[in-house]
């Protein structure tokens, strides 16, 4: 068995679950232990970084013989919950696919690079530069790993493998998560003057939310993400049958793009809600952000995707220039002076009950990956 594969299968038999999103799961702790002994086998230089209490990052680092550049090859441990799976964490290879949660989201990219380090170290190291390994925490809600990893660690540039069906994503969009709460009067049920329905006041909100989204997207589209975008997440207001609801919240995600900022969304809605107050002196309502992470788009000149498309080809990959319509690790690389780009093997489920990764592009993405620091570095 290729030895990326075999150590995708025990990445996979990992329960890595993200406990942000899924409280009381495992977390990162396990996998992080085994990433961390694979480097050190590999002969690597290893730091645990707590990027939070229990929620390591695990860095290896390989130095060249000689001064050179420094390339970050980086991917995240933790995974999203397994509701409705019936195995998630038992690695079946079928068909030329191997299935389990987190094998294409992203313990595939894991393993690749992982298992890259390792060859360029067993092939006698690097002659010039240094190679970064970094396995990082929590991508799948806020990304504190990436976060953390930036304040000790850079590079000249980062391939973060992401799934990418072996495609480099040169520029991806961002996201910013807002929470509306539309404010009414409690009263009777059997007295509407007495009352304000706060939820059908939110109506008026989601009529002129639906039509700021189908503003976004009749708009020119970037050349490679596409348009901006918006839907209503979670709805919840009302206490009972027989009362007029004095509360309606509203929790919603903007998609944005490199062009865009994340303030931008709040501020499209805060417009939104005056002019329904301007409308209707009786219209209370308030916008709150939330979370949000910047879009980003590497510099259109920059060598990094030319000299990895190279590489991808002499690995039989055609490794066409792209974007991701996802928010990824590399935005926060990028707008830390880490040049980025995403680039990883296909497959299919990513965060669905019936996860897989292509086995043949998780090696085609190892010996990209080999090939490319050697040319880089």
């Amino acid at each position: 068995m290729d030895s990326a594969i075999a150590l995708l299968r025990e990445l996979v038999s990992i329960d890595s679950v993200n406990p942000t999103l899924v409280p009381g799961a495992r977390g990162e702790t396990e996998i992080a232990a085994a990433v961390a002994a694979t480097l050190r086998r590999a002969g690597l230089d290893v730091e645990v970084q707590d990027a939070a209490p229990g929620r390591p990052n695990v860095i290896g680092i390989l130095e060249g013989r000689q001064p050179g550049r420094a390339l970050m090859l980086c991917g995240h441990t933790d995974t999203v919950g397994v509701a409705g799976m019936a195995a998630p964490f038992d690695p079946v290879e079928k068909d030329g696919r191997l299935y389990g949660r987190g094998a294409q989201d992203m313990k595939a990219g894991v393993a690749a690079m992982i298992d890259a380090a390792a060859r360029l170290a067993a092939g006698g190291g690097l002659e010039r530069g240094r190679l970064v390994v970094a396995a990082v925490v929590d991508e799948e809600h806020s990304s504190i790993g990436a976060d953390a990893l930036v304040t000790a660690y850079s590079a000249d540039a980062a391939i973060v493998t992401e799934p990418t069906d072996l495609q480099i994503a040169v520029a991806h969009k961002g996201f910013a998560w807002l929470e509306i709460d539309v404010r009414g009067r409690a009263a009777h049920g059997s007295r509407p003057k007495d009352g304000r329905d706060a939820i059908l006041r939110l109506g008026r909100v989601l009529v002129q939310l639906e039509a700021l989204d189908q503003a976004l997207q009749a708009r020119p589209p970037h050349a490679l993400v596409g348009t901006g975008s918006l839907h209503a997440s979670i709805v919840q207001g009302g206490v009972e049958l027989s009362s007029y609801p004095d509360r309606a919240l509203l929790q919603m995600e903007r998609r944005t793009l490199p062009s865009e900022s994340v303030d931008g969304a709040a501020d499209e809605v805060r417009a939104i809600l005056a002019a329904l107050g301007a409308a209707d002196a009786t219209f209370e309502a308030s916008v709150r952000p939330m979370f949000g992470r910047p879009a980003y788009e590497l510099p259109p000149d920059h060598e990094l995707p030319a000299l990895l498309a190279e590489a991808a080809r002499g690995a039989g990959a055609s490794a066409a220039i792209t974007g991701a319509s996802f928010w990824a690790d590399s935005a926060v690389l990028g707008h830390a002076g880490i040049p980025s780009v995403l680039f990883g093997p296909g497959g299919a489920g990513l965060h669905s009950t019936e996860e897989y990764v292509l086995v043949d592009e998780v090696i085609a993405c190892r010996d990209t990956l080999v090939d490319f620091a050697r040319r880089f570095c």
